[in-house]
């Protein structure tokens, strides 16, 4: 049992180095994995901007994404967006977004997302943001969100 553990935790390391994606430091607290994280530029003078990304929870306990800071924005928030009665609706989730044991979540356009609130200056092309993820169980994981052209798709899985 130890050896398989100890080989699921080597693919992942790997998966993640490969890939460039960021590991959470000390995964026993929590077994988070963040892949895919993303931002798309903004035109000069927003006030506003997105990142968006997949968290994994590789752990036996369910956590939640409570929160996150960024150099790039005043305040990030963890946001959820919703249709009713053909009106967008925009709120931030007060108590985080759940991530089940074992499962994954991906924040995109027209979902939950991070919200960057009042940008310091405009999301370029080609540049990256760097960003802390605050988890409740995990806790601090850091993130480098690559920014893409405005209205271009997502990187690629």
């Amino acid at each position: 049992m130890h050896t398989r553990f100890v080989l699921a935790c080597a693919a992942i390391l790997a998966s993640a180095l490969a890939t460039g994606t960021a590991i959470a430091q000390g995964s026993a607290a929590g077994g988070i994995v963040v892949e895919r994280a993303w931002a798309r530029a903004t035109p000069p003078g927003a006030a506003t901007g997105g990142a968006y990304l997949t968290v994994i929870n590789t752990g036996r306990d369910a956590d939640r994404l409570v929160g996150a800071t960024t150099a790039a924005a005043a305040r990030a928030e963890v946001h959820e967006m919703s249709m009713a009665d053909g009106i967008m609706r925009m709120r931030p989730l007060a108590g985080g977004l759940e991530i089940a044991p074992g499962a994954s979540v991906t924040l995109a356009p027209g979902g939950a997302h991070l919200m960057l609130i009042a940008l310091t200056g405009p999301l370029v092309a080609g540049a990256t943001i760097e960003a802390t993820l605050t988890f409740a169980a995990a806790g601090d994981v850091a993130v480098t969100f690559p920014v893409v052209p405005i209205g271009a798709a997502p990187p690629a899985e």
